[in-house]
């Protein structure tokens, strides 16, 4: 039985007396970091995710590990410096997901050269010893070979800049796989349906549903860390049902196209977008990710769908930089995500002037709130959401040891043209699988490199459930080309099936599910 083998996961939330130090509920960026900060400092940790591990926001970035350079230009140092050195401790514990990667901003104005070269000089002075290299000024030659594909016209040169890059849900899945290393329990597809107070109206447990069985359990704890990103305000009105919401989310949205547009191993920045924000262009997993946008919403959904506005927005500004445009049609997939940005007091509609800072909020009955925050400070935010339950839950005080603890999979040395880069220490073991049935060694569709070994090892060791989780999160299929993803389902579904011992029905259902899903990454 494995550490992920969710029928052992499951019995150690079986005995209704136990009681936990920390309840974390939400999988996400926030949630893992919470979970794993708390497990490693020796705190019986249980953590709660409704639907997969970065099923929302988290799987839907930019990819970028970074400062932010945009809270540079907005004069908020101290989120800048705080980043760079949380994204130089990314670097160190989980080489096999992130790497450094160069910027290439293009000028074509005669004075943006000193200007970008200035700026990104107190970028690189505030990552101090953790720099991924030095800011330097490029010619227009040199950039038209650095960047085949840019357009040329009324090009004067152009301003490199380091920063990181890594896969968001592969990291999430890899920091579960910590937390259960590290002595905790992380529990998928588990939802918490309500809040348990004793007579002082102080929280005491949480209620929960696995929505696999059914089955109900009331869970007791000294603490609960609500990190459920643009969900926090559900929880919040389950213990005061009169407050007002505290997060207002910002819908970002990303299109994916072929590598051939822009065909480099750098990055583009546009740094002055037509509604004041940045855009990028990254190669990721051969092909080009290009975003993103800012969107007040209204409402919040684990579905998030691109507007037609957003979309038409990134083609144009792309169309601007690149010397062949992208049109709708060389779109392979669309994602949209939403951001949890701590609702304004008054009301400003400007979302990008909402800080990105997280912060934490504690309610009466004693539930710790954690809004705001991005990937890149995940383990700061994890770290001062541990801190505080010390504080609030009564609990023996223990320093955090996340800051030199490695991540599930952490090795160096790594051929990042090799599709199963990302599986880092456990590759070897993902190629091991096909010795035990030849099949798996088959690809699970004809253009790309996934193996059919993968699914099983996703579903053995990664704790993934439904066809969803292995297209999206576990192998990125789904965000690289949703067609593809939509065709390989027949396959990824018969062999969770073979794994989990489901039956037909569940496998038409599940191929059925996620055709309808994959349908909203694709444009029609």
């Amino acid at each position: 039985m494995t550490l992920t083998d969710r029928t052992r996961l499951v019995q150690t939330i079986s005995n209704p007396e136990k009681v936990w130090d920390i309840i974390v509920v939400g999988g996400g960026a926030t949630g893992l970091g919470t979970a794993l900060d708390a497990a490693s400092r020796g705190y019986k940790t249980l953590l709660l995710e409704q639907a997969d591990f970065a099923k929302g926001t988290s799987s839907r970035s930019t990819k970028l590990v970074h400062g932010g350079v945009r809270y540079l230009a907005q004069g908020n140092i101290g989120l800048v410096r705080e980043a760079l050195y949380e994204r130089g401790l990314l670097l160190k514990n989980a080489p096999h997901l992130v790497k450094n990667l160069s910027f290439v901003i293009p000028n074509y104005r005669w004075w943006e050269s000193m200007f970008y070269t200035i700026g990104l000089g107190i970028y690189d002075l505030l990552a101090g010893k953790l720099s991924f290299g030095r800011t330097k000024h490029i010619s227009k030659k040199q950039i038209l070979t650095d960047l085949p594909g840019i357009n040329p016209k009324g090009l004067h040169g152009g301003v490199v800049y380091y920063d990181g890059q890594f896969d968001d849900s592969r990291l999430a899945v890899n920091l579960a796989q910590t937390c259960l290393e590290q002595g905790a329990t992380v529990l998928n597809y588990f939802r918490a349906t309500g809040l348990v107070k004793n007579e002082k109206q102080k929280i005491i447990g949480v209620k929960a549903i696995d929505n696999e069985t059914g089955t109900i359990y009331q869970l007791k704890t000294k603490v609960v860390i609500n990190a459920t990103g643009v969900f926090v305000d559900d929880l919040l009105q389950m213990d005061k049902p009169e407050d007002k919401p505290l997060v207002r989310p910002s819908q970002g949205v990303h299109v994916v196209i072929e590598r051939s547009f822009m065909p480099s191993d750098e990055a583009l920045m546009i740094p002055k977008t037509s509604d004041g924000r940045v855009l990028f262009v990254v190669p990721w997993h051969g092909k080009l990710v290009v975003g993103t946008t800012d969107t007040p919403i209204d409402s919040h959904s684990l579905e998030p769908v691109a507007l037609e506005a957003e979309i038409n927005f990134i083609l144009n500004t792309a169309a601007d930089y690149l010397a062949k445009a992208p049109t709708r049609k060389d779109i392979l997939s669309v994602f949209a995500g939403l951001r949890p940005l701590a609702a304004p007091q008054n009301d400003s509609s400007k979302t990008k002037e909402i800080s990105r800072s997280h912060k934490l909020i504690i309610s009466p009955s004693g539930m710790i709130t954690m809004i705001g925050g991005k990937w890149t400070t995940y383990r700061k935010m994890g770290e001062d959401a541990v801190d505080k339950a010390i504080e609030v839950g009564g609990l023996k005080p223990e320093i955090s040891r996340t800051k030199d603890l490695a991540i599930h999979g952490s090795i160096k040395g790594l051929d990042w043209n090799e599709h199963l880069y990302f599986y880092g220490s456990d590759r070897d073991a993902v190629l091991a699988l096909v010795n035990e049935n030849p099949g798996w060694g088959k690809k699970l569709h004809p253009k790309y490199d996934y193996l059919q070994a993968e699914v099983i090892w996703a579903v053995r060791h990664e704790m993934a459930r439904t066809v969803e989780d292995v297209l999206a999160r576990r192998i990125r299929l789904l965000f690289l080309d949703a067609k593809a993803a939509i065709e390989a389902a027949p396959v990824v579904s018969r062999l969770i099936a073979e794994e989990l011992k489901k039956d037909a029905t569940w496998q038409d259902e599940q191929i059925a599910s996620f055709t309808k899903l994959a349908q909203a990454y694709l444009l029609h």
